[in-house]
């Protein structure tokens, strides 16, 4: 992986048992991102937390930080930790966090809610694309009635003072995993619209774009 430097935190505890394993799902997530756009330089952090810092259905989280750097934090005692870390679940968590990568180093995630809803959507869609999965659970948490009763005004979509864990993560008033599972299907359906597209657009389509092809229509 000469493009992607992986860097193992160990000061606290290491991930030697998984290592191989690990090692070789970035490989096939790598693999996969270059069938459809070239990959970024990237270093990737790898470390292990026990403790609630992951998603808990899986065991895993990532991070991206910028154009050149992830993370991602690893609980083997979580009791999915085994079964996501060989049956696809952490290439696509790392090809999600590439995409995310490949967008700040274009147009950025985006500091409003609807350009964070597009950015998550778009990596969704992006793994999809890759690996033909079904949504992954935060992608599907909510039924279409239910989006429709929470889907914000113009307002909201452009305000840049939202709260990111409510939305996305369920810190607060909104449904847990409501901003993916809405970001996942307004992405959706803006490919519906427009077909086919290219690397270059899945990293840089410009959130209004996206939002402008599907916002009256889910509505």
């Amino acid at each position: 992986m000469s493009s992607w430097q992986t860097h193992w935190l160990e000061a606290e505890d290491d991930l030697q048992t998984w290592r191989q394993v690990i090692t070789s799902e970035i490989e096939a997530a790598r693999d996969a991102v270059s069938q459809l756009i070239s990959p970024p330089r990237l270093d990737i952090i790898i470390q292990r937390f026990d403790g609630a810092r992951v998603i808990p259905e899986i065991g895993m989280v990532g991070r991206a930080y910028r154009k050149s750097l992830f993370s991602l934090t690893l609980d083997p005692t979580n009791e999915h930790f085994n079964t996501a870390v060989t049956d696809g679940t952490l290439r696509r968590h790392v090809a999600h966090e590439v995409h995310h990568c490949l967008r700040m180093g274009g147009p950025g995630y985006g500091r409003s809610l609807g350009e964070a809803l597009v950015s998550e959507g778009l990596a969704g869609r992006f793994v999809a694309k890759l690996f033909g999965n079904a949504p992954e659970p935060w992608e599907c948490a909510i039924d279409a009635a239910a989006l429709k009763t929470h889907y914000p005004d113009l307002a909201t979509l452009n305000s840049t003072n939202f709260d990111h864990g409510s939305w996305f993560i369920g810190k607060g008033e909104q449904p847990r995993w409501l901003g993916y599972t809405l970001g996942y299907e307004i992405v959706g359906r803006w490919l519906e619209f427009v077909g086919e597209v290219d690397g270059h657009t899945w990293a840089n389509v410009a959130a209004d774009t996206v939002l402008a092809a599907t916002w009256k229509e889910i509505r």
